[in-house]
């Protein structure tokens, strides 16, 4: 099955990657294998205490997930980029943190980009991927990103 270090980063990659729109597993019910029953999604600081708040239970956070996942208008695009952090393991828990950019095209046409801390606890079990158990998001930075078209021309060259 992997070391637990494989098996909590396994867990967080796949959590991202169902995140991502329109790139799409098999929607909720994937997400919430992910988790403990018992599980806390909470935004922590000024901005994501506020937007986010705290969930409590598998049920409350896929209900507050599906508020921003497809077939939910709210993302045209989005994607998260993690970067590598740090990982304190017990015998049945593991701690890791991280940060993450999530870059983000709206419904509205609007886009965004926004820098994370993830602070994550999962539950390890020697015959289970590992769980999410508390996962706490805090926003670090946010800008918005001029809207760019992939199919744009380049600007013109300037006449020598």
């Amino acid at each position: 099955m992997g070391s637990q270090r494989e098996q909590v980063m396994n867990t967080l990659d796949r959590y991202l990657r169902l995140c991502d729109v329109p790139v799409r597993g098999e929607g909720m019910v994937e997400l919430g294998e992910l988790f403990t029953d018992d599980a806390v999604w909470e935004g922590v600081g000024p901005e994501y205490s506020g937007e986010f708040g705290r969930r409590e239970g598998r049920q409350a956070i896929l209900e507050m997930l599906a508020g921003y996942l497809p077939p939910n208008p709210h993302f045209r695009e989005n994607v998260h980029l993690l970067f590598p952090g740090t990982i304190d393991l017990s015998d049945t828990t593991a701690r890791g943190t991280w940060l993450m950019q999530q870059l983000s095209r709206y419904a509205s046409g609007t886009a965004e980009v926004r820098v994370a801390r993830l602070d994550v606890t999962f539950r390890l079990d020697p015959v289970r991927p590992a769980l999410i158990s508390l996962f706490r998001t805090e926003r670090l930075f946010s800008a918005p990103l001029a809207s760019a078209s992939p199919l744009s021309a380049p600007p013109p060259k300037e006449a020598v």
